[in-house]
């Protein structure tokens, strides 16, 4: 009863933070909800029992990642708009579809697969740890590598965001070009 409970108030509690995220167009709003979503999906690893894992989850993604965008943001001008170029919806849609499924087969296949199975066997009175390190490695060796290459990709790109020039430089602004690019920013 307690586990049902404790399921679905952390399911809401979790798309509603992820909801925010994305519909927001303030950054820290996002981020701080992001941050929050984050850890409300620990949750549902401390109620399945899996201790080392909902760790995890807090102190990689909420404390590590969370800090990476943090510090990303702080190189983007949060106040101006962004225009999107749009290119042909099929294409986006197709290719969408295409990248999809083969994600979900590329992580599928060696999870139902039969043939997979761990060298060694989880031993009885091992710990949580212990138990996640062996089948990480074994079964789910694939998934966790293609997972650390999408983090790597994550972290060059976002490095590389940051890297870029912007328009203005409010540092370099005396005070009367910074009250000219507020009145057009008031006026506009």
């Amino acid at each position: 009863m307690f586990e049902a409970i404790a399921f679905y108030l952390f399911a809401f509690l979790t798309i509603t933070m992820f909801f925010i995220t994305v519909t927001t167009s303030q950054a820290l709003y996002a981020l701080t909800a992001l941050a929050a979503g984050m850890i409300f999906i620990s949750a549902f690893f401390f109620i399945l029992g899996a201790d080392f894992l909902g760790a995890v989850q807090i102190i990689v993604y909420t404390g590590a990642v969370m800090a990476l965008y943090a510090f990303g943001m702080m190189f983007f001008d949060t106040t101006r708009e962004v225009k999107e170029k749009q290119g042909n919806k099929y294409i986006i849609i197709g290719l969408s579809t295409l990248a999809a499924i083969l994600v979900v087969v590329i992580f599928a296949t060696p999870m139902v697969s039969e043939n997979i199975v761990a060298l060694y066997p989880a031993i009885e009175g091992v710990g949580n740890t212990q138990e996640v390190g062996l089948v990480l490695f074994t079964k789910y060796l694939v998934p966790f590598e293609v997972a650390a290459i999408m983090l790597l990709v994550a972290m060059v790109a976002g490095i590389v965001l940051a890297g870029k020039k912007m328009d203005l430089s409010i540092t370099l602004m005396n005070d009367e070009d910074l009250e000219k690019e507020k009145n057009k920013k008031v006026l506009s």
